[in-house]
């Protein structure tokens, strides 16, 4: 099994947001610093179903990225991928940064407060077009909170949880 066939070991490149023109090109957010050798052609992008998107183009028009795939011949292919994560293996050319981190670094990780306080566990990492939500399961119910320094201030991977500093309001129930 190689790396791109080993889900537990992709990295969200990019997210579906819409369709561009007739021939199905998708307008694609990326999520990577790499676009260029990501979205290149001959570059496999796995879908979150198990299947793969072959990059047959990619261009930048009006601060937009378009791709297109082999395996989306028209419009009606490519609305079907509306809103779908685009994921490949890690690159190998990607210096580490402190902070960054992948979907399965944070799914499983204990999310509490400064004083210790356990809140519950993360089960998802939610990336939509305002930027990334982590989902946690909090006695059943599911919280979203924001993905950002100001909330979410320690990341600790080799502890097993993630401190949250969230605003007033934002863990009570609805």
């Amino acid at each position: 099994m190689s790396a791109a066939d080993d889900p537990s070991d992709l990295r969200v490149v990019g997210r579906v947001v819409k369709v561009h023109g007739l021939r199905g090109e998708l307008v694609v957010e990326p999520s990577t610093d790499e676009v260029e050798s990501r979205f290149a052609p001959g570059s496999r992008l796995r879908l979150p179903d198990g299947g793969f998107l072959t990059v047959v183009g990619a261009r930048w028009h009006s601060g937009r990225l378009l791709v297109a795939a082999e395996e989306v011949p028209d419009r009606d292919a490519a609305e079907r991928l509306r809103r779908v994560t685009l994921s490949a293996p890690p690159s190998d050319s990607a210096p580490d940064d402190p902070d960054e981190f992948h979907d399965h670094q944070l799914e499983g990780l204990r999310a509490e407060l400064a004083d210790g306080t356990v809140v519950g566990t993360v089960t998802a990492v939610d990336h939509g077009a305002g930027g990334e939500l982590l989902v946690i399961d909090r006695d059943g119910s599911e919280l979203l909170v924001p993905f950002v320094r100001a909330i979410v201030p320690t990341v600790d991977v080799p502890g097993g949880r993630v401190v949250l500093d969230p605003p007033d309001g934002l863990l009570d129930p609805e």
